[in-house]
């Protein structure tokens, strides 16, 4: 269920989106609120899950990782034994960065970096020794739209 949010609570996650890196004080004068009343919003927001981790976003090209890969599975079953060994592989590769299961002509579509040709195969074989039968994979040419700040409104 969503969580309610007021307006100081839509500041600061604004605030928060833009630059995580903001010194509590600093935080504090951008919304308004005392730092202490800011430090138990945001733990509140942590808490209650709305804000999940804060971190850092590294340019995989520049941490040497050239290769950026969309790659969309179709799994050989759909049991559970072959969607749970899937999900550890998954789960165990450190080129995969993110991963979702999804309804429609696949299963699952995985976001992956490498840092060669010889790497990806790597991986794409590990995923394919645990279920994957069909891994359809397109290369990232360039970005149109960097990850945008949610749009959150007050509820």
């Amino acid at each position: 269920m969503a969580e309610s949010l007021d307006e100081i609570d839509v500041r600061l996650l604004a605030e928060l989106q833009v630059d995580a890196d903001r010194t509590n004080v600093e935080l504090a004068r951008l919304v308004g609120m005392s730092p202490a009343a800011t430090l138990n919003r945001v733990r509140r927001l942590k808490a209650s899950g709305v804000i999940r981790q804060i971190a850092a976003r590294v340019d995989p090209a520049v941490a040497g990782f050239p290769l950026h890969v969309y790659v969309s599975v179709t799994l050989s079953r759909s049991d559970p034994r072959t969607t749970r060994a899937f999900e550890d592989e998954v789960r165990a590769l450190p080129q995969v960065i993110a991963a979702d299961w999804v309804a429609g002509e696949t299963d699952a579509i995985l976001v992956v970096i490498a840092r060669d040709v010889a790497e990806l195969k790597r991986v794409l074989l590990r995923l394919s020794l645990r279920g994957g039968q069909r891994l359809i994979t397109s290369l990232r040419m360039e970005e149109i739209k960097p990850a945008s700040p949610l749009p959150v409104a007050p509820r």
